[in-house]
């Protein structure tokens, strides 16, 4: 095997200096993994000498320049098509052979990866521990007596276990974030539709996610933005917009996170205390940790093995079931027998509930740039699995099974070990829409943690651009300040005052002659020389009422960018030069309160 690890961008140093090519990493990596099979059972189908030469005869007349991922290993979870390879859902009597691999699949052989192989799962998707396979169960990378997690399970081995780059699982109720959390991997989690799932065998339709294991935040960023298209295959593809673009990964700056009231460890001595040493990672980096009610999200979790959406479940698996039961797996029968006798009437009562549930956690998100929790309570091993295989799985979905059905996007992310060195971690969630911030928040996590990534090294810091979310930080510095006319365009957006501070000593300010309607502003403006701190407000609002704010606004005045005086820069206004001409300098006072209040002007 080669002795460094498999990261993307170690790969493109190896390709790039001549010191390895994409034949002789696949053929290595798919020599250790059929050594590594019999004991850890990760995949169900190796691909081939013959099934994988087209795929390095097409590389090997390809630009390595024009190749973002030119040759990096990848394995792919068996409910996910690859063309010409069987797809199982691990149960051998529902096994067919499409023609055309899954869009995603598709996307990232177009970019130069390889396809390894199609890796073991919980049969049909439904489970969280990675036992619950005809071929076999899959053990945790790092402890015997421990599972991998699931139902992404092989999945998660693949990377962890050093035979792929990055691995695709789904997520219906963790099974991406589970399996991640068991094995010291990151596993994203994304928004809803906006990595195609067609092509892909549905647990729950309308909510599953593909999603991505990898051995760093930066990776998953990166693999993010190269695939998160529309896709019109999928009729639940979202676009996804502009602000969580790569550009958006980065450190995350004066957040404020939510941290459940009650915390849920199931008895466990050892995760309470890491959890609070990862809470304490995010306040050192400037992170208010606000205590939230977490009832609506655990009432939410509980909702998802109810009648309608076991339902959606039996859908694809009932069939099977009724010509062949013996065909699928005791346990996963019991999951699904209620499903036959759901109604149309518990469904709708269900996402009536379901609905107002969303109210309640969508407002306790308006406030925060996320939330943290634990990924699971605490691990659970193989004999407690053996003797009950429900109880178990059920408790390693406490803090994940709400997150698809509240539509919101998540990351797991390594932080720390067990004394018996078992991987351990947190996840970090937030709105739709968020996962590249997300991922930048994860990143400062596993880099702040100090633990070695899969691979045996260190993940280096992200780029040192500010992490971007779904709100834009916008610094005022007149009438729309707090108590002031032109407020109320900034609240009846959504928008909320984060801070009152000054901008960095560069500004001068002026009075600008009354617009049409009486209403008076100031005009701000850089200068080189002879500068002042101007007093403003920084308020925060959805980036998607950005645009008709600015249509309020008159000219001269303008966006740019204004640098604060701790060194930072926002969003915020500015004068056009002519605007400053016609005005008159009251930099003098330190800004537009101080001169409204010398003018005894009552607005």
């Amino acid at each position: 095997m080669p002795t460094f690890d498999l990261q993307l961008s170690t790969l493109r140093c190896a390709y790039r200096d001549g010191r390895l090519t994409p034949r002789k990493l696949v053929a290595e990596l798919l020599g250790k993994a059929n050594t590594l099979n019999p004991e850890f059972n990760l995949f169900i189908h190796l691909l081939t000498d013959s099934e994988v030469a087209p795929y390095l005869d097409w590389l090997e007349k390809q630009d390595f320049e024009r190749l973002p991922l030119y040759g990096v290993p990848f394995a792919i979870k068996d409910n996910i098509d690859l063309a010409g390879v069987p797809t199982t859902a691990a149960c051998p009597d529902f096994a067919y052979t499409p023609a055309e691999s899954a869009t995603l699949v598709s996307r990232l052989v177009s970019l130069g990866a390889i396809p390894i192989g199609k890796t073991n799962l919980d049969q049909f998707a439904t489970g969280l521990n990675g036992t619950r396979s005809p071929y076999g169960k899959c053990r945790n990378s790092v402890h015997p007596d421990y599972p991998s997690g699931g139902s992404s399970a092989g999945s998660s081995l693949a990377v962890a276990l050093g035979v792929a780059s990055f691995a695709l699982g789904t997520d219906t109720a963790g099974s991406g974030r589970v399996p991640a959390g068991l094995n010291n991997l990151i596993g994203l989690k994304p928004t809803r539709g906006i990595l195609s799932t067609a092509g892909v065998v549905p647990a729950c339709r309308t909510l599953d996610c593909v999603t991505y294991f990898t051995a760093t935040a930066g990776e998953a960023s990166e693999l993010l933005s190269l695939t998160a298209q529309t896709d019109a295959r999928d009729a639940y593809s979202r676009k996804n917009p502009q602000w969580n673009s790569a550009s958006a990964f980065g450190k995350p700056t004066s957040f404020r996170f939510g941290v459940p009231a009650r915390l849920e460890f199931s008895g466990c001595d050892e995760s309470p205390e890491l959890f609070a040493r990862a809470r304490a990672h995010l306040e050192a980096a400037g992170g208010e940790a606000v205590e939230i009610d977490f009832e609506p999200f655990v009432e939410a979790a509980n909702l998802l093995y109810q009648g309608p959406w076991v339902a959606e479940r039996y859908s694809v698996v009932g069939e099977l079931m009724s010509a062949a039961p013996d065909a699928v797996l005791p346990v996963i029968r019991d999951v699904l027998a209620k499903a036959p006798g759901a109604t149309a009437v518990e469904l709708f009562r269900a996402q009536y509930r379901l609905q107002a549930l969303k109210a309640a956690c969508d407002a306790v998100l308006d406030s925060l740039d996320f939330v943290l929790t634990p990924t699971y309570p605490r691990p659970v091993t193989l004999a407690e699995l053996d003797e009950d295989p429900i109880v178990p799985n059920s408790l390693l979905g406490y803090y994940t099974n709400f997150m698809n059905l509240l539509d919101y996007a998540a990351v797991a992310t390594p932080t720390g070990f067990m004394k018996n060195g078992l991987p351990w971690g947190v996840t970090v969630f937030g709105r739709a829409f968020t996962d590249q911030y997300l991922l930048g928040v994860a990143d400062l996590l596993q880099t702040a943690s100090g633990i070695e990534c899969v691979g045996g090294s260190h993940p280096e810091p992200c780029a040192r651009r500010v992490a971007v979310s779904d709100r834009i930080r916008v610094a005022v510095c007149g009438a729309h300040m707090q108590g002031l006319p032109l407020n109320k365009d900034l609240v009846s957006r959504g928008a909320q005052r984060m801070q009152v501070t000054h901008t960095a000593a560069h500004y001068r300010l002026a009075a600008l002659p009354a617009s049409t309607d009486g209403t008076r502003r100031p005009g701000l403006w850089r200068v080189a020389e002879s500068g002042s701190e101007i007093s403003v407000e920084v308020w925060e609002m959805p980036c998607v009422e950005l645009g008709s704010f600015m249509a309020t606004v008159p000219s001269p005045l303008v966006l740019g960018k204004v640098e604060l005086s701790d060194g930072s820069w926002v969003t915020g206004f500015l004068c056009e030069p002519y605007g400053v001409l016609s005005g008159t300098d009251i930099s003098a006072f330190g800004g537009w309160r101080a001169w409204l209040a010398s003018e005894r002007r009552p607005d």
